[in-house]
């Protein structure tokens, strides 16, 4: 019998392929499981909408999922809910800082501007820094640099 528990150890090992610590769940991309009968349905969204990785991304998921729990399984985006990057879990920021990229900060519709101003150094941890570039290697970051430690560094981008 297949639980939402198997599903959700399962989703454990379905990482990001651009930021290969996190994993979908860490990430906040899973919005419902459902389970009927030996088949599986899973809803995510994209991190952001144009996000190239999005079909690698929900192949991943079904392969693991398949695997890990011997059924079928269907994996949708679901347009009803846009992500934004409060759904990142605390571990998850840690592990952003930790892999060298600066977590993006908690948000109440604060402004972008505002939001991706003065943005922690993950090198030093300073603030004294500031918005280089709003495009980064991928859609999902930017450049800044850290006037402290004279570090180019990306941010994970804040979404509202």
């Amino acid at each position: 019998m297949i639980t939402k528990d198997h599903v959700y150890k399962a989703l454990e090992q379905v990482m990001d392929p651009e930021v290969p610590v996190l994993n979908v769940l860490e990430l906040g991309m899973i919005t419902d499981i459902s389970i009927a009968d030996g088949y599986v349905r899973v809803d995510m969204i994209p991190t952001f909408a144009a996000c190239p990785a999005v079909n690698y991304i929900r192949n991943n998921i079904k392969t693991v999922l398949e695997q890990a729990l011997d059924c079928t399984v269907e994996v949708n985006v679901n347009k009803q809910i846009t992500w934004n990057s409060n759904r990142i879990s605390e571990a998850a920021l840690e592990k952003l800082r930790t892999f060298g990229l600066a977590a993006p900060q908690r948000h109440n519709g604060d402004g972008y501007v505002e939001l991706m101003s003065h943005t922690p150094c993950p090198h030093c941890s300073s603030t004294d820094t500031y918005l280089r570039s709003p495009f980064g290697s991928t859609l999902c970051r930017a450049m800044h640099y850290c006037k402290s430690c004279g570090n180019l560094f990306e941010q994970f981008k804040p979404v509202e």
